[in-house]
């Protein structure tokens, strides 16, 4: 078993770190450095190496200078100059290799006191932990994918707390043992075991820095396929990440529907990410003033240069203040290209708030956000005026296909809209809520594809229209959604199994040819999917099969947390 212990794995030598004993033998003193054999202060020797190496280097340019004046060949040197030369030599020696030597030992110092400077023996003893069961999990080759192997006993420091959560990443420089140790020390601080969550399989470098901070595993979540959606001429196979029975398969059913009759068409109406930020005077009439300043077309343009300078792809489109006494609210809207955009018109809204300052130097910027915008949150200004893209979306159904695949008749259909999304929503107040369950699509396709599911809250604001026409035998049916906020660049687009997705719809990445085509194009697919899934559970709550079917395909009693992973 010791030499278990004694082992190397991934290339670290896991033995016992054992302190060296001064020459008084006082085992806690501090260890040696390598900048202790200098005769001098590091500082001050470095200082001298760095004044040598620039006096000398001035000294050769003054006199190689002097002897091509007077065609003095250059190989031909003094003694002065041999000194120099070999002053210039050692100086460069010295600060290549060792300037800066505080630094790195500063560096390795402070990882050895965070990682390895911990007596292993005496962590065990007060954390009751048995290192020969932490190292025989950590020798298991074969271990399903959701057990988290133990940290080894050369990073038992971090579960003892001595290395901050956060900084495990940049300490080890290898993220998947970070999120391993977290995991662990996590366990063992609350007692609570987390092996049904994996942590193998995972990139966890794609997300450091940009999609989620101290990872201790991920959530597994399936992802079905609806479709082909025929939307403007061309077919999509559309992903959906859910837990949810029955919603793929219900969206697909929509999807055969819209695509037996023809397809559905879309209009994208606007494209234009907003942020609101607030800015406070000391009167209401000087806050007024901003507000008829901004909105001035007189001024516009100058605006839009100011802003459009901190990208390559943000463009100003408008400007709309909403005052509140002394307080001014300031609705930036632009286009963003590919990205879904707010980082983007963040930069901006900053660059003219900048530049306002010259105008207006008693400007208080209270918050870059005032909640004008409005992001995350339910919102009539989102409803009315759009955020991200606008899209509107429809089709028409032949009575045998809502006979034949929808099960229901085009007469129930357009009675049950008009009273349950239309009637029923307004007696519940609803805000931007009249229809049966966009949001259930919009979420399923945004965890798919990377996006930001917290803006399910805006991008699900929809009304579903639905009436009859040709003569009251044929069904219109079409979803108007004012704010899809989407991107196919960013954020969790860049992850692997969401890059996939995206690939899949054919909107990966930036558009080169036309660049924010790939996320228009995204927001019209979102707007189908919502319209397939709409018709959908429409005509199943018309033909009373809404409970039936959910009972059928949503009520396993299988239990998927003893079923072990290979």
């Amino acid at each position: 078993m010791e030499a278990r212990r004694r082992s190397t794995k991934g290339g670290i030598n896991q033995q016992k770190i054992q302190p060296k004993p001064s020459a008084s033998g006082d085992s806690d003193s501090k260890p040696a450095k390598a900048s202790d054999a200098l005769p001098l202060p590091l500082y001050l020797t470095n200082a001298i190496f760095f004044t040598l190496f620039f006096s000398v280097v001035y000294y050769l340019l003054l006199r190689w200078r002097e002897k091509i004046r007077n065609s003095t060949p250059l190989h031909v040197v003094t003694l002065s100059e041999l000194a120099a030369i070999f002053t210039f030599v050692a100086s460069f020696i010295y600060l290549l290799g060792f300037f800066g030597i505080g630094f790195v030992q500063s560096l390795v110092i402070s990882r050895e006191d965070d990682l390895l400077d911990l007596d292993e023996e005496e962590f065990m003893r007060d954390n009751d932990v048995d290192v020969d069961q932490l190292m025989s999990k950590e020798d298991s080759a074969i271990t399903p994918c959701a057990v988290s192997p133990a940290p080894q006993p050369n990073n038992i420091a971090a579960a003892a707390g001595k290395t901050p959560s956060y900084a495990l990443e940049s300490k080890l420089g290898d993220s998947r043992r970070a999120a391993s140790i977290r995991r662990e020390a996590l366990q063992r601080t609350t007692g609570k075991s987390l092996s049904g969550l994996p942590l193998e399989g995972f990139d966890y470098d794609a997300i450091l820095g940009q999609c989620c901070e101290m990872p201790v595993g991920y959530v597994q979540i399936p992802v079905g396929i609806a479709g082909p959606l025929l939307l403007d001429g061309r077919e999509y196979s559309v992903p959906m990440a859910t837990t949810e029975g029955c919603l793929v398969a219900s969206t697909n059913r929509g999807c055969k529907a819209i695509y037996a009759c023809g397809g559905a068409t879309s209009v994208l109406l606007r494209d234009a990410m907003t942020r609101a930020p607030v800015v406070r005077f000391a009167t209401a009439k000087r806050a007024a003033e901003l507000k008829f300043f901004l909105e001035d077309p007189l001024n516009f343009e100058a605006l839009s240069l100011v802003f459009n300078s901190s990208s390559r792809f943000g463009r100003l489109q408008s400007i709309k203040c909403g005052i509140a006494g002394k307080n001014l609210y300031i609705r930036f809207s632009c286009s963003t290209g590919d990205a879904m955009g707010m980082n983007m018109v963040s930069k901006g809204v900053q660059n003219v708030i900048d530049f306002l300052y010259n105008e207006f130097p008693d400007m208080d910027v209270i918050g870059i956000s005032g909640n004008y915008c409005s992001d995350k949150k339910p919102a009539a200004v989102n409803w009315i005026e759009g955020r991200g893209k606008s899209v509107v979306c429809e089709a028409i159904i032949k009575e045998e296909v809502v006979t034949k695949v929808l099960k229901t008749n085009v007469a129930s259909l357009v009675e049950l809209n008009m009273l349950k999304n239309l009637t029923g929503s307004a007696i519940a107040g609803a805000l931007g809520g009249f229809n049966a369950h966009a949001s259930n699509i919009v979420s399923a396709i945004y965890i798919a594809t990377g996006q930001d599911p917290a803006q399910n809250i805006e991008s699900s604001h929809c009304i579903t229209m639905m009436e009859a026409v040709n003569g009251g035998k044929d069904l219109h049916v079409s979803v108007t959604m004012p704010s899809i906020e989407v991107g196919t660049v960013g954020g969790g687009t860049q992850l692997a199994s969401q890059s996939a997705c995206l690939n899949l719809l054919g909107v990966k990445g930036a558009s080169k040819e036309a660049p924010g085509s790939n996320a228009r194009l995204l927001a019209t697919i979102v707007a189908g999917s919502v319209l397939a899934g709409e018709l959908s559970l429409m005509s199943a709550i018309a033909a009373g099969q809404l409970v039936n079917s959910h009972m059928k395909y949503n009520r396993s009693n299988k239990d998927v947390s003893k079923v072990s992973s290979v």
